[in-house]
């Protein structure tokens, strides 16, 4: 039986608001992003378990590639100390092309500079899939409405 490599994206934006907030966020508060950018994210819900908890279970809907998705995924990963969470997706649209879809983001914090890190980890369910090159997009434009939404004054 051949082993199918799991293949990865990586990409890196600097935020200027607060990294420890921004970790928080996507830690503990996911249900907070769609007020953030309601273009892309309409809601995200706690479906099992409690917010901030490994093995908890959320729910995303979302508008990706010009039409509304879902994604449910399972908290996989909690790391304080390198500020990482680990979300494994277990059901939902991106399940029709991937065998594995894993997304990770990960804030580096270095005095005023806080460098966010999304790492996409995944296995596609045939070759003729493309690479998720348009959710790491959505990925990174989320992360610039959060940070635009930080730094407005309320």
């Amino acid at each position: 039986m051949a082993h199918e490599v799991n293949e990865k994206l990586v990409s890196q934006i600097c935020i200027k608001s607060d990294g420890d907030v921004f970790h928080q966020l996507f830690r503990e508060k996911p249900h907070k992003i769609s007020g953030m950018c309601p273009d892309k994210i309409k809601t995200c819900d706690l479906h099992q378990g409690q917010w901030g908890t490994v093995g908890s279970v959320i729910c995303w809907n979302y508008f990706h590639d010009g039409k509304e998705r879902v994604a449910k995924e399972i908290i996989e990963a909690i790391d304080e100390q390198n500020k990482s969470v680990t979300f494994n997706v277990i059901e939902g649209d991106l399940m029709e092309q991937f065998k594995v879809m894993k997304l990770i983001v990960h804030v580096d914090t270095k005095g005023q500079d806080n460098l966010v890190t999304w790492t996409l980890q995944y296995q596609k369910l045939n070759q003729d899939v493309a690479d998720p090159h348009t959710l790491m997009d959505f990925c990174l434009r989320v992360t610039k409405d959060i940070e635009t939404h930080h730094l407005t004054p309320a």
